[in-house]
């Protein structure tokens, strides 16, 4: 009686494992992948094209339209890639994500992120399964993702499309409350092991709601750096302003009360950005959610401008969009996340060496 109540008891506890692994496994893991896959292809192609424009280098344009169009490829093989997927259905999964981003329109990468899941786990179940394996591994994946793309990518693109739409619909009425809650809820998205980027990709957050969500991700990125400078010095200073925040995630772990500056920063730059400085993040979605990252929000907000003034909605890039971005970027999150910081100490929140990285 006791081996089967014991048994009984495990089986709960293995079945709620099982789940946390695989919504880690598509939701984590999947999603950071993505975010990886759209950078390698669409951001660093917006960049290069930014630089051919910029430069007067033609070649450059074309290169870069070039690493653009190869977005759907690149993220459903990094998607494969994260869930250990075989090579055979690796390499077909170039096809399922060209279908699933090409017919999920604006909110593609969702459709992608979706459907490559499903088709890479349909590979992996046929994969090495028969002795014509090189057959049937690639037309499973590739039928089942492009059959899927037909049915439900346009579906699942529009619902992302809408919910993005909404958000920035949301922004632009009421800038000052939406203003902290994208910039807050992308913020805290970037430090956590969950990918911002790939977040505002799916949901294309361009606009007003795309300046509040850079405002956020600067305020940790930024805000992380300063407050741990007493203990991780300039090689913290760049792994995290430049970097990432998420290498405070054990810390945050340790102490939930590290997180306070950087947060209340962001929920103080969010709305500056958006009421004060009308910061506008109008170039590829994905940058909204990198923040200081390689510098990529502000090249991302940067060429923004440039694609305003090409399309007429905007006459020139002003001091006063410099001045914004700079403040909201860079100079804000340092003071606010500084002075913050000071007084959770003083509360006895947080001591020293809270934030010491273990780089």
């Amino acid at each position: 009686m006791e081996e089967k109540q014991q048994v009984s008891e495990k089986a709960p506890n293995n079945v709620w494992t099982t789940v946390k692994n695989y919504c880690k496994l598509y939701f984590v893991d999947a999603m950071s992948a993505m975010a990886q896959g759209l950078f390698a292809s669409l951001l660093i192609g917006t960049i290069i094209s930014t630089l051919g424009t910029q430069l007067g280098w033609p070649i450059l344009e074309e290169i870069g339209t070039f690493a653009k169009s190869m977005a759907g490829p690149a993220m459903a093989v990094a998607i494969g890639y994260a869930l250990k997927a075989p090579p055979l259905v690796l390499f077909s999964l170039a096809a399922v994500g060209s279908a699933s981003n090409t017919l999920g329109g604006e909110g593609g990468p969702l459709a992608v992120l979706l459907i490559a899941i499903v088709s890479a786990e349909l590979g992996k179940l046929v994969s090495k399964k028969t002795q014509v394996d090189i057959l049937v591994t690639p037309s499973v994946t590739i039928l089942s993702g492009a059959l899927l793309s037909y049915l439900c990518a346009p579906a699942i693109g529009s619902a992302a499309h809408s919910l993005g739409q909404l958000i920035i619909w949301a922004t632009e009425l009421q800038p000052f409350l939406m203003g902290i809650f994208v910039s807050v809820l992308v913020g805290v998205a970037l430090t956590l092991p969950i990918s911002s980027a790939a977040i505002c990709a799916a949901f294309g957050l361009t606009g007003l709601a795309g300046g509040a969500a850079v405002a956020g991700c600067c305020a940790q990125m930024v805000g992380f750096a300063v407050i741990s400078f007493r203990e991780n010095r300039w090689g913290g200073l760049v792994a995290q302003g430049l970097g990432t925040s998420m290498l405070q995630v054990p810390n945050i772990l340790k102490n939930p009360r590290v997180w306070i500056a950087p947060t209340l920063a962001s929920a103080i730059t969010g709305p500056l950005a958006t009421c004060l400085f009308r910061m506008e993040m109008n170039g590829a979605p994905i940058s909204s959610g990198m923040g200081t990252c390689g510098l990529v929000g502000q090249i991302g907000v940067y060429s923004g401008w440039l694609s305003d003034i090409a399309a007429g909605t905007k006459a020139a890039i002003t001091p006063m969009d410099w001045i914004g971005l700079i403040l909201i970027c860079f100079i804000l999150p340092a003071i606010f996340s500084l002075a913050i910081h000071y007084l959770v100490e003083k509360l006895g929140w947080v001591k020293k060496g809270d934030l010491k990285l273990d780089i």
